[in-house]
């Protein structure tokens, strides 16, 4: 679920003693002391923070708000990451960077500390902890496992293509940047083509009108070595996904052309969630208390495009849509229908904190709807310890024996 901002809850939030830091470094804040209002209440702070000139309040008001999406334990996450690249060298600086965070109040003050005292991870973190948000990747299999090219000749070549093909497909992309980051054994490109013109409603010093400007669209990729995979997201045109593949995989990977990709047969077994009887398995210490159905939906398997969707509360009853379904069942023959897609939500605690739930959705033949940042993958671990998500095959040993057909 989308976190609300708003300044004043910020300011109440954020401990007075860090809000002052950060004021304390801003020259917008003049001969004001926010020093002295250290100890004060959260909403004196704000009041005299209103005082400051409008363009100033604005430009720290964009701050506050990035502050804030990293005030959460995804935040903490990708800044942790962030840290670990810098300090890959100096093992004793790192430990002492996490024990320092860790030993903070919450993830609020983690991430005022990191933007006033570590701000080179500040960049980095906020790239990580956007992409581990964002939906609908393209994943691609079958490349090499070679290392991903990050000089400067290679992230010009990559961007005159990515600026070259929106411009000539789209009409769009007339100037592009790409950011490469490294975050453990993944590496990540971020590519910010130029977008459509537009005009925004905007109050410009005070006056309401509109304001054209040019901004960037995104495109993510995220190549791991060790698979041999390239992860892609781009809010646009699925047509636009193989070409994008193709420009990697030639000025990153140095690849003549982007190998053919490989059909997934994986197929989620979805027919154990028709039956109240199944648990899932969750692996211990992932910190998944439980996970409650609270829909499906039934394909005929006669009849192409006939379905039945079963939907109740699971929270107080946690077996209420089996109990609906059995309703169902009276006067609908079930046997001749499929589950195709199922809707779930899982409790999962993370240390002293009281459980989160989280939602999700997984259908056949092999959508789901969880991200892979850190939680998301225990639960995609746990799918598949549960048998509705098949593992990868192995590849075959070249000494391994042959079966025999029929034996």
């Amino acid at each position: 679920m989308a976190r609300h901002y708003s300044t004043k809850d910020f300011f109440r939030q954020m401990p007075n003693a860090l809000l002052a830091r950060y004021f304390a470094g801003q020259e917008a804040c003049g001969a004001f002391d926010f020093s002295a209002t250290a100890k004060a209440k959260p909403g004196e702070q704000f009041g005299a923070w209103l005082y400051l000139a409008e363009p100033h309040r604005h430009a720290m008001e964009a701050e506050f708000r990035d502050i804030f999406e990293m005030s959460c334990e995804k935040g903490f996450r990708a800044i942790m990451d962030e840290a670990a690249w810098h300090l890959r060298g100096d093992p004793a600086a790192h430990t002492a960077f996490v024990e320092k965070l860790a030993a903070l109040a919450n993830h609020y003050e983690r991430a005022m500390v990191t933007y006033l005292d570590h701000n080179a991870y500040w960049k980095g973190a906020t790239r990580f902890y956007h992409a581990d948000t964002l939906p609908y990747w393209r994943k691609r299999k079958n490349l090499p496992h070679v290392d991903a090219a990050v000089d400067a000749a290679s992230i010009r070549a990559l961007e005159d293509k990515i600026r070259a093909y929106f411009h000539q497909t789209e009409g769009r992309g007339k100037n592009c940047v790409v950011e490469p980051l490294r975050r453990g054994d993944l590496d990540y490109f971020f590519a910010y083509p130029e977008d459509y013109s537009q005009q925004s409603v905007e109050w410009v010093d005070g006056a309401f009108n509109r304001r054209p400007h040019n901004p960037a669209f995104e495109v993510v990729f995220v190549y791991s070595q060790k698979e041999g995979s390239l992860d892609l997201n781009l809010r646009g045109s699925f047509k636009a996904i193989v070409p994008l593949q193709g420009m990697f995989a030639m000025e990153i990977l140095k690849l003549p052309e982007l190998p053919p990709d490989p059909k997934d047969e994986r197929v989620y077994d979805l027919a154990p969630l028709s039956q109240k009887s199944f648990n899932f398995t969750p692996a211990v210490g992932s910190g998944i208390e439980k996970v409650l159905v609270k829909k499906l939906r039934l394909s005929d398997r006669s009849k192409k495009g006939n379905r039945l969707t079963v939907e109740a509360d699971p929270t107080e009853k946690p077996n209420a849509v089996y109990d609906l379904l059995d309703e169902i069942g009276k006067s609908v023959p079930l046997h001749l229908y499929n589950v195709t897609q199922v809707d779930l939500t899982a409790y999962v605690t993370d240390g002293d904190n009281p459980a989160k739930a989280v939602s999700f959705r997984i259908g056949h033949p092999n959508s789901c709807s969880l991200k892979y940042d850190e939680l998301d993958l225990k639960l995609r671990d746990m799918l598949e310890a549960s048998g509705i998500e098949p593992k990868e095959p192995e590849p075959a040993s070249d000494t391994a024996t042959p079966t025999v057909a029929g034996a």
